[in-house]
């Protein structure tokens, strides 16, 4: 019992480590051969995108079923016969090929003396799927049910140890004061980042998200801008948002993360001398802005000696830059870019 209190412990140390998740999952794999009994283990994570498993980790198994796994075979037996509540499961149509044409689990692993499996969905405690999990024997027996019960209540250790979400946790550290934030899925989906709460200007059709997404697809790995609540006068102020692309180590659909946070000094701008600043960090002309903000040449010129004065800018190139790197960018409506 003493034993196995030791190696549990062990195991949530690993989970929490730091290191990429590769290298995390490998080192859970071998913790887990303390507590559970097994000749081969494969861990996955599972595709945000819903369609299967991305391979992670193996141990003690040959290349061969390593591929076996990692393949079409995870998408229908898994998946088209599952019951995964997290996503909705593919259907035989969704499949590479035929699924007749497929081989079993018998044709592939029991010549390589694989008899027994023993499987597990990774789900967080807050219950998101994140990955899964198969523990391959050559004993005829089944798995005991106390190794059920306690592959079980190992599970949510092992989710956490592989879940994704913690890199983009760590990206969301550096803004300070974040106050909402959502992941970026590729399909234009959008999530609810743990730990900090929803907001109606990061809803999947928001023109905010449509802006960092396009920020991120420019490029930028880090990006911050303004954005003006309750309308294009900024009745409310302005809030602050930052545009991160998610680190190499998380799954291919994921994208970025969208944040909030307050609005740091403006500079003494006023709502409309921001939006004419936005409309001048993309290179508009004076007859361009003023086309789009519907006033005066004039009026725009006034506004841009104003700009030049506070930013303390001999030039409106030399305000444009200061505007980008200081974070007063405020982007211009989408429909309307450059006049």
């Amino acid at each position: 019992m003493r034993s196995h209190q030791a190696g549990e412990l062990m195991l949530a140390e690993t989970a929490a480590s730091a290191g990429t998740t590769s290298e995390r999952a490998q080192a859970l794999l071998e913790d887990l051969r303390r507590l559970v009994p097994f000749d081969g283990a494969w861990l996955a994570l599972a595709d945000p995108m819903g369609h299967g498993y991305r391979f992670l980790a193996s141990l003690d198994l040959d290349g061969p079923i390593v591929e076996f796994l990692s393949g079409p075979l995870m998408a229908r037996d898994v998946e088209v016969t599952g019951t995964d509540r997290a996503r909705p499961p593919l259907s035989p149509s969704d499949l590479p090929y035929p699924a007749e044409e497929l081989p079993t689990w018998a044709e592939c692993l029991i010549p390589s003396a694989i008899n027994e499996a023993l499987a597990l969905a990774l789900v967080t405690p807050e219950g998101r799927h994140v990955g899964f999990l198969a523990l391959l024997s050559g004993d005829r027996r089944p798995p005991s049910p106390l190794t059920r019960r306690r592959l079980g209540r190992l599970g949510p250790v092992l989710a956490h140890g592989i879940d994704p979400m913690r890199s983009l946790l760590t990206a969301a550290h550096l803004v300070h004061g974040a106050t909402a934030g959502v992941v970026l899925y590729i399909d234009e989906r959008c999530q609810a980042l743990p730990g900090l709460p929803a907001d109606e200007l990061l809803t999947p059709s928001s023109p905010v998200l449509a802006t960092a997404r396009e920020r991120i697809g420019d490029g930028h790995v880090y990006s911050s801008f303004l954005w003006p609540v309750g309308g294009s006068h900024a009745p409310r102020g302005h809030v602050r948002v930052t545009a991160l692309a998610a680190p190499e180590d998380v799954p291919p659909g994921l994208t970025g993360l969208a944040l909030l946070s307050p609005a740091s000094d403006v500079h003494g701008l006023t709502p409309r001398e921001l939006e004419v600043l936005g409309l001048l960090v993309e290179g508009c002309s004076n007859q361009q802005i003023a086309h789009t903000l519907v006033v005066a040449p004039r009026t725009v010129a006034a506004h841009l000696e104003h700009v030049l004065g506070k930013l303390g800018a001999p030039t409106r190139t030399l305000a444009a830059v200061r505007a980008e790197r200081g974070g007063l960018y405020v982007p211009a409506p989408l429909a309307g870019r450059h006049g």
